[in-house]
């Protein structure tokens, strides 16, 4: 019923625009004489243009789960100290770019990296369209910069992996049999005072059927652990679902699937020059700080494009 009324909603919106720029342009074109007219008619003309424009754009949005929220998983790539804090980075990159959209984000989980930064996190992010905008950013990110943890100083490049997943609306669409899960508890690492160190409050699930691993050991308590454990666990069976479905859709052409890590997506250069570049769709900006701290509007815009009219 929601799928039905966004679409009646669309059609309603073009049907809109249509008759607005019928009517405009029979008025453009008896006002010759009227200067003034034309003038607000050129205007009212250009506005609609860029509803056009807007209403275009969300023909991206065609995948059957962008409409959904997302559950982003940033994984530190090889290379210790360097891509942990690379991950990090990563990290406050996505929650300054859900701020500015507004959007509400929860950290369902964080694994401490070694020295600095994190092995990894789990992230909800909240709004209209979320898996719509994110489905950009999944993939290798690779960073180029001066380490601030080499003694040389010395030129370093870093990789992480971001997944970016449709969250589950409901236990239907992953249908989990208890006898298919194994839960354990364990104590937490890393910081958290005494407390984590004493009890065993982090959880883990195993789904016997797939070998899926999940854990959770962000909070005190352990009802709250298992809680976000499980919509991981949701989550990330939905997407070996959708996986699934795509590669029996390239199977039938032919096409193969490298589910491995893969090329970058995109390169973060700090050193020697300045530079953040997409390699799907070369767009680049030499404002790295503006992307580091969450602009990222121009890269999602860019591949979004990219993709209208093709069949995810």
């Amino acid at each position: 019923m929601r799928q039905l009324s966004d679409k009646k909603k669309t059609v309603q919106q073009w049907r809109g625009l249509e008759k607005k720029l019928v009517d405009s342009a029979e008025l453009l074109s008896m006002s010759v004489s009227d200067v003034a007219l034309q003038t607000e008619l050129t205007k009212e003309l250009d506005e609609l243009a860029s509803q056009i424009d807007e209403l275009e754009f969300r023909l991206a949005f065609s995948g059957q789960y962008d409409a959904r929220d997302a559950i982003i998983t940033i994984h530190a790539g090889a290379g210790g100290t360097e891509s942990q804090d690379w991950a990090e980075m990563l990290m406050r990159m996505y929650l300054r770019w859900a701020e500015r959209r507004r959007f509400k984000t929860e950290v369902l989980d964080t694994s401490p990296g070694d020295e600095a930064g994190i092995k990894k996190t789990v992230i909800a992010v909240k709004g209209e369209y979320a898996l719509g905008y994110l489905k950009s950013e999944h993939g290798v990110h690779r960073l180029v910069r001066l380490s601030p943890f080499d003694s040389d100083h010395a030129r370093h490049t870093s990789f992480a992996l971001v997944e970016v997943m449709p969250e589950a609306e409901s236990d239907i669409e992953v249908n989990i049999k208890p006898e298919d899960i194994k839960i354990e508890t364990f104590r937490s690492s890393g910081p958290g005072g005494q407390h984590m160190q004493k009890t065993s409050s982090a959880v883990r699930i195993t789904h016997l059927p797939t070998g899926t691993v999940v854990s959770c050991q962000s909070e005190r308590s352990q009802h709250m652990n298992k809680d976000y454990a499980f919509k991981i666990l949701r989550a990330r069976l939905l997407e070996l679902e959708i996986e699934k479905q795509a590669a029996e859709k390239a199977k039938m052409k032919g096409k193969r699937i490298d589910a491995g890590w893969g090329n970058q997506i995109r390169s973060y250069v700090l050193h020697p020059y300045r530079m953040v570049k997409d390699h799907r769709t070369d767009y680049e900006t030499s404002n790295t700080e503006a992307v580091l701290g969450g602009e990222l509007d121009g890269f999602i815009n860019a591949y979004l494009r990219s993709i209208m009219g093709k069949r995810e």
